[in-house]
């Protein structure tokens, strides 16, 4: 497969700080917060001026990288750089009492485009490549997921059918359990939890795990229940919020999954496009088939 990341600016580094800075220890959260409120200085400093103008210190920086998932300081300085070249995007917007339609059709639409942006900013190409791989030796592939992700599952069944493979997609606990009380090293099960803590999604991962099948997960960015019992993380943007009386999050995270799916399921159908689509041409054979 051709790498995706060499014709894709390296960005996103300010995303990820927004998306862990609630999570990180309170020296890492001093220098992140530094960071938001100074990013075209950071990118002229060292670790050392860093922690020093963060009134931190430069072991404190390096832990940072490491809890954004970053091979390194230079890595940030790189991603953040990426960012200040990038043209001013508006922020997420939330939809009020008594808006018009017209700002309602604007907002929603700026805020799925922003979360389908900053999702495709924090792929990891080494991880999606290792999905990919993943996928294409399993047997049998498993998606499951519960409420709003548990349509997300349903959409992934319904994309990877095209390619031959079995494929099931459960929102229930115990019927994905009864399934992947069989499943073997040769199984793939994908958890799909948008805030990777969801009980149900984080067992059924680890009764996987737990038989031998590959496991991956597909959260917002970051550790929790669910990547913990996974081989392979994908990650979605957490779409920054904002306290309203109606919030758009959920839609505009249901739509950074299904762009990942999106994602994961092209890449799978390109590395093997002859045999994709002769299977895709059955397909439609059997479509007409059922018109006539």
């Amino acid at each position: 497969m051709k790498d995706p990341q060499r014709n894709r600016s390296i960005t996103g580094g300010l995303v990820l700080i927004n998306e862990l800075l609630h999570k990180l220890p309170p020296s890492e959260r001093k220098i992140a917060e530094y960071i938001l409120k100074h990013p075209h200085e950071t990118v002229y400093f060292t670790a050392s001026q860093l922690g020093e103008a963060s009134r931190t210190s430069s072991a404190a920086v390096i832990r940072l990288c490491k809890s954004l998932g970053l091979k390194g300081y230079q890595e940030l300085k790189v991603r953040i750089s990426g960012d200040l070249h990038k043209p001013d995007e508006a922020q997420y917007r939330d939809i009020q009492p008594g808006e018009d339609i017209e700002s309602i059709i604007n907002k929603v639409t700026s805020n799925s485009i922003q979360a389908i942006k900053e999702t495709t900013e924090m792929v990891n190409v080494e991880a999606l490549k290792k999905a990919v791989a993943a996928i294409q030796k399993a047997d049998r592939l498993h998606f499951y997921g519960v409420g709003a992700s548990g349509i997300i599952a349903k959409d992934a069944q319904q994309k990877f059918l095209r390619m031959n493979k079995p494929t099931s997609a459960f929102t229930d606990i115990h019927n994905a359990a009864m399934y992947i009380a069989n499943a073997t090293n040769d199984d793939v099960v994908v958890g799909i939890s948008f805030s990777g803590e969801t009980h149900e999604t984080a067992k059924i991962m680890e009764l996987a795990k737990k038989q031998g099948a590959t496991t991956i997960s597909l959260t917002r960015y970051g550790q929790s229940k669910v990547t913990s019992h996974a081989d392979i993380n994908l990650f979605i943007s957490a779409s920054r919020e904002i306290p309203a009386p109606f919030r758009s999050g959920a839609t505009s995270s249901r739509l950074a999954q299904l762009h990942m799916i999106d994602i994961l399921f092209t890449c799978v159908v390109t590395d093997q496009y002859d045999e994709a689509a002769s299977y895709i041409e059955e397909i439609k054979s059997a479509m007409d088939f059922l018109k006539k």
